[in-house]
């Protein structure tokens, strides 16, 4: 925008142009491309940064081996180095041909090179600093090179490597055959288990002493163990009402089932359980000692019937929080006690 104004002087008209304000012109988008090219280097470090943290050093490894340039023709890599400390496919020697090869044969200390080789004037030469001047330099002949330690990428001796990998080896076998052993166990142990269970089946079904009370003995292997339990019924206690003293119905069956046992050997558990009938006797016993007590006189009464003492892991009394018939909490089948046999081994398949 431009003002006009006119003065008149020695009758000529002079015209006055100011300019104000105005574009300052466009600076181009080149900004925008350092920019861009900026985002781009910091979303790819943060990146790395990201994947540095988020892996472990074999999964870094195997991704600088993945990345890591090689050359076909020969046993050295082609680029720049070798990042995260990984391998090249030429370390084992696998895609490297021994054809024109030299080989160095180290040796003894103190030995006398062939005679039908020269002394070589180079060997003269002082060593430099840093070189061991015991150390026996390579003998080339045939075009070989015999030196048994071979000198893998980065410096890492092959020999070295190919011992780590027959010991992970070793090792791998030896960890598959002890789980093949404790899985065979295992299974020898549930065999056994289910073994006991017939035979107790059958101690009980051959006593006439014991045709009555068979229908309330509940025998089943669990992935806990062997469990025999014994089960009241109406009119049919197996204590006395509010008591821990056993009938004699009870004594029997423990003196029968006790020796089959003792001859499993393992870990004996006995829990003692109630119905949900609320009891409290004049001495303040509630369904909890009650159930502790029952389990604690049955423990007496397999000691006294052979079973090692050894073997009782624990003795508890657990009320009415765990009933056989959920649904029918007061229920006479509730009140018993659970004689535990446990595994050694997890149970096969478990």
């Amino acid at each position: 925008m431009s003002r006009k104004k006119g003065k008149e002087k020695d009758g000529a008209t002079l015209v006055i142009k100011r300019e104000e304000g105005g574009d300052h012109g466009h600076h181009g988008g080149a900004w925008k491309v350092a920019y861009a090219d900026f985002v781009t280097a910091m979303m790819a470090f943060f990146l790395l940064m990201w994947l540095l943290n988020a892996t472990s050093q074999e999964q870094r490894q195997g991704i600088a081996n993945y990345f890591a340039p090689t050359s076909i023709l020969g046993a050295g890599q082609s680029g720049t180095g070798r990042p995260f400390g990984g391998s090249s496919p030429f370390d084992d020697g696998s895609l490297v041909g021994r054809a024109g090869t030299p080989t160095v044969q180290p040796q003894a200390l103190g030995a006398q090179p062939p005679e039908d080789d020269a002394p070589d004037p180079a060997d003269d030469r002082p060593e430099r600093v840093g070189d061991a001047g015991d150390r026996p330099k390579p003998h080339v002949t045939g075009g070989h090179f015999a030196n048994p330690r071979a000198i893998g990428s980065g410096g890492e001796d092959a020999t070295d490597r190919g011992a780590a990998d027959r010991e992970g080896q070793h090792s791998l076998g030896a960890g598959i055959a002890a789980l093949a052993e404790a899985e065979a166990a295992a299974a020898a142990e549930a065999e056994a288990l289910a073994q006991a269970a017939a035979a107790l089946h059958e101690a009980i079904a051959s006593d006439p002493g014991l045709e009555e009370i068979a229908r309330q003995i509940a025998i089943d292997v669990t992935p806990e163990g062997l469990r025999v339990q014994l089960l009241d019924a109406e009119r049919a206690p197996m204590f006395a009402p509010g008591s821990a003293v056993p009938t004699e119905r009870v004594r029997r069956l423990i003196a029968t089932v006790a020796p089959t046992l003792a001859a499993i050997g393992n870990p004996v558990t006995i829990i003692g359980h109630t119905d949900a009938t609320p009891f409290r006797s004049s001495a303040g016993l509630t369904n909890w000692e009650l159930s502790a007590e029952r389990a604690n006189a049955t423990r007496r009464l397999l000691t006294e019937a052979g079973l090692p003492e050894a073997m009782i892991r624990s003795v508890t009394g657990v009320a009415d929080r765990d009933p056989l018939l959920p649904a029918e909490p007061r229920a006479a089948a509730n009140r018993r006690i659970a004689i535990l046999i446990q595994r050694a081994h997890p149970a096969p398949g478990g």
